[in-house]
C-alpha cells in the first residue's frame, strides 16, 4: 500500500468509477478536478493529524518516535474516505457555480457518504507503518556498452523501490524507459531516503511485466548494471502494509 504522503490518493478514473457523470460537470462547470483531488487531500490531512494526536498516547511503548501523516498507510477504508470527500468539493463547487438543485443533491449524498466513510475508517483505524519508506522516484537508467554482454536488443520498463531496516518496502516508482542496441544498461536510484536501508530493481518487456532482477537489497550509493538475462522474480509489491490499525473511538469529525 502506498503512504499517505507518497502523492493522490485517488486518481480520476477511481473517481469516475464512482460516479459516471463526473467528467460532464467538470467539463460543463469548469472544475480541475486534479485541484479537487488535492484539496480533498489537505483537508484528510488536517482530520488526521487531529485523529494522530488523539491517538498519541495510545502508541506509547509501541513506538516511540512522533507519528504524523508521513506514518499513515493508505487502506481500503483510507482511499475510500478521500474519493468521496473529492466527489463533495466537486459537486460543491458545481452547485456554487449554477445554484442547481440536483448538483445540491449530488453534494449532500457525497457529504453523507463522505461521513459514513470517515466512521468506517475510524473503527477499522488508520493504518501505521513504524519506518515509513517513501516512494522511489523514477531511476536514473543509462544504456552501458559494448564492452559487456548484452541484452536483445528492445525497449525496456525500468523501476525501483526502497527497503527499510525491516525488509519492508516501499512502493515502487514510475518507470523509466530504456532503449538497448547491442548493449546493455545501468540503474542507479538517486538520494537516499531517511530510513531507507537497500533498493531493489525491477526490469520488464512492458509496465507490467517488470520483474525483480536483484537477488539480495543493493546499498543506497550502488549502481546496478544489468545482466544479459532478466530474472525471473517476484513483481514489485504494493508498498508497505501497516504495522498497526489504530482504532479512531472518541474523535469527533467536523461538521
Amino acid at each position: 500500500m502506498p503512504l499517505y504522503t507518497d502523492g493522490p490518493i485517488s486518481s480520476i478514473e477511481e473517481l469516475t468509477a464512482r460516479d459516471s457523470q463526473l467528467l460532464s460537470v467538470a467539463s460543463t462547470e469548469g472544475i480541475d478536478l486534479t485541484q479537487k483531488i488535492g484539496l480533498a487531500q489537505d483537508e484528510l490531512t488536517l482530520e488526521l493529524c487531529g485523529m494522530l494526536t488523539a491517538t498519541g498516547s495510545l502508541l506509547q511503548g509501541v513506538w516511540t518516535s512522533p507519528v504524523g501523516v508521513q506514518n499513515v498507510v493508505v487502506t481500503p477504508a483510507l482511499k475510500v474516505w478521500h474519493a468521496l470527500r473529492t466527489l463533495e468539493l466537486v459537486y460543491g463547487d458545481a452547485y456554487h457555480n449554477e445554484l442547481n438543485d440536483r448538483y445540491a443533491g449530488k453534494r449532500d449524498q457525497f457529504r453523507k457518504m463522505a461521513r459514513w466513510a470517515y466512521e468506517q475508517l475510524a473503527q477499522v483505524g488508520i493504518g501505521i507503518a513504524f519506518i515509513p519508506v517513501p516512494k522511489a522516484a523514477t531511476p536514473d537508467v543509462y544504456v552501458s556498452g559494448p564492452d559487456v554482454d548484452s541484452l536483445p536488443d528492445g525497449a525496456y520498463y525500468v523501476s525501483t523501490a526502497w527497503i527499510n531496516g525491516q525488509g519492508e518496502e516501499g512502493c515502487n516508482s514510475n518507470p523509466a524507459v530504456v532503449t538497448t542496441a547491442a548493449s546493455t544498461f545501468n540503474v542507479a536510484a538517486g538520494a537516499v531516503p531517511e530510513r531507507a536501508t537497500g533498493w531493489n530493481v525491477y526490469v520488464g518487456t512492458a509496465p507490467e511485466s517488470m520483474m525483480l532482477q536483484n537477488g539480495t537489497p543493493l546499498a543506497g550509493e550502488t549502481v546496478w548494471l544489468q545482466p544479459a538475462t532478466l530474472a525471473n522474480g517476484r513483481q514489485p509489491s504494493a508498498g508497505q502494509s501497516p504495522n498497526v490499525l489504530r482504532p479512531i473511538r472518541q474523535f469527533i469529525q467536523r461538521g
